[in-house]
């Protein structure tokens, strides 16, 4: 039963992943390419003074690409499921239904997850032959709020999408909208993961990202819930 969901969930995503990781890759390049042609005219040491002196990472261009990312892979996923009403369906296979949900969105999230962690190998590759392990550790570990920002919008999009009624979907919206803005408790928040950006600013931080980025696992189900007990426009 677990090779078929798996075998569902990627027949959703064959055309979408292949393209995402060209996409995220592409910019990938474009970044170092930027760094590159600094490096060129300017010289590899010209890169550590500007890192030292100015608090730059020169991989900016990519902040906000895990997380539309992780919005736009779950659309596909999960949007198919209520519009063309697979989920009842679903939930009647002879398998736990949380188990099936928290499976269909661990698929999800261990598809970002090896795009981000192939990133990640990309940058540490090229930048850990020009500079020093601490400066290469300064660009990635501000990187790292970035790519949990793209899993934790990937699950609170699926949240919204599958909701069974549109005004439930427009109110999750707005919540997560508003858990922005209230301390730690915003798991569904966006703008949390981009308050500043200083290098290494959410160090402090990184435990408790973590931590909203398991909360909102379990907000899928909240919907399912509803969707189980009738819940419809």
């Amino acid at each position: 039963m677990i090779k078929a969901i798996f075998y569902k969930e990627w027949i959703k995503m064959r055309c979408f992943y292949p393209l995402s990781a060209l996409f995220l890759f592409g910019a990938t390049a474009y970044a170092l390419l930027r760094v590159q042609r600094v490096i060129t005219f300017k010289g590899a040491a010209h890169v550590w003074e500007v890192m030292l002196e100015k608090e730059v990472v020169f991989i900016d261009i990519l902040q906000y690409l895990p997380a539309l990312l992780g919005v736009l892979l779950a659309v596909v996923q999960f949007v198919p499921e209520m519009a063309q009403k697979r989920l009842k369906l679903t939930l009647h296979l002879p398998f736990p239904q949380w188990k099936m949900i928290l499976l269909m969105s661990g698929i999800g999230l261990g598809a970002l997850a090896l795009l981000f962690i192939v990133q990640t190998a990309v940058l540490w590759g090229y930048f850990h032959a020009l500079l020093a392990p601490e400066l290469v550790a300064r660009i990635l570990l501000t990187a790292l709020p970035w790519y949990l920002a793209g899993l934790t919008l990937y699950l609170l999009t699926a949240w919204i999408c599958l909701e069974p009624t549109w005004k439930r979907r427009l109110a999750n919206l707005l919540i997560s909208l508003l858990n922005s803005v209230i301390l730690l408790i915003a798991v569904g928040v966006c703008r949390i993961f981009f308050l500043s950006d200083t290098p290494q600013a959410y160090d402090g931080m990184l435990s408790w990202l973590a931590l909203l980025l398991v909360c909102s696992l379990f907000f899928p189900l909240l919907s399912v819930y509803r969707f189980k007990q009738g819940c419809q426009d």
